[in-house]
């Protein structure tokens, strides 16, 4: 008898009798089923929504939602300057609104020209050129000594805040000049001529680098920063 045996029973009474006893055995079948449904039902989920986000990014879907997030306080989208000549949008050319970077007619410009070279009678004949432009033609004479034989390129341009959209257009008529801006309170323009100088562009040249000049800056395409 064993020493774990309670006093007045003997080992027999505890002894398991018969063919039947409990076994340790795998889940039903019916629960693997169940389990492997939940993991395909996820698996179709996270494809679907997997599919939807790839749509809306082929079809710019967001688009809205971007350029919602990158809104002024004003509530409108961000967007680049205009070229000056364009009508705002109450129909008024943008002059008449007080912007000074509004490219104006030639018609409405008056240009100082000024010989900083040696070469004689230079400023007259330019002069002349630029009034056949349309230009108004203010002060014509040599240049006064701070520039006088110091400009080595074509010509230096000089507006003032007032005349940033003058002085724009006076320096798309040559190539490669110099735009500076001084303190002058008007909007007159001063065309120093340069020891580079030739001759104007022609009109079609000259209209296309004011073009160039004035092409607004590209859009930012909409990636979800501002």
């Amino acid at each position: 008898m064993s020493m774990l045996t309670p006093q007045g029973l003997k080992g027999k009474q505890y002894r398991i009798t018969g063919n039947s006893y409990p076994r340790l055995g795998r889940p039903p079948k019916k629960s693997r089923k169940v389990i492997a449904a939940l993991a395909g039902l996820l698996t179709l989920a996270l494809i679907a929504l997997g599919g939807v986000q790839l749509y809306d990014i082929f079809t710019g879907k967001n688009k809205n939602s971007s350029a919602q997030a990158c809104a002024t306080p004003s509530g409108k989208p961000l967007a680049a300057p205009t070229a000056g000549a364009t009508p705002g949008a109450t129909g008024a050319p943008a002059a008449a609104q007080g912007d000074p970077h509004t490219i104006p007619q030639a018609t409405a410009v008056t240009v100082n020209i000024y010989n900083a070279t040696t070469k004689a009678g230079l400023a007259g004949r330019t002069a002349e050129e630029f009034k056949k432009r349309g230009f108004l033609i203010g002060k014509v004479g040599n240049a006064p000594a701070e520039l006088d034989k110091k400009v080595p390129g074509t010509a230096q341009v000089i507006a003032g805040p007032t005349g940033a959209g003058a002085g724009t257009l006076v320096g798309s008529q040559i190539a490669g000049a110099t735009v500076t801006a001084d303190a002058r309170t008007d909007a007159t323009v001063d065309f120093v001529i340069g020891d580079s100088y030739n001759a104007l562009l022609d009109e079609t040249q000259a209209a296309a680098a004011l073009a160039l000049a004035t092409k607004p800056s590209p859009t930012p395409t909409a990636s979800g920063s501002c």
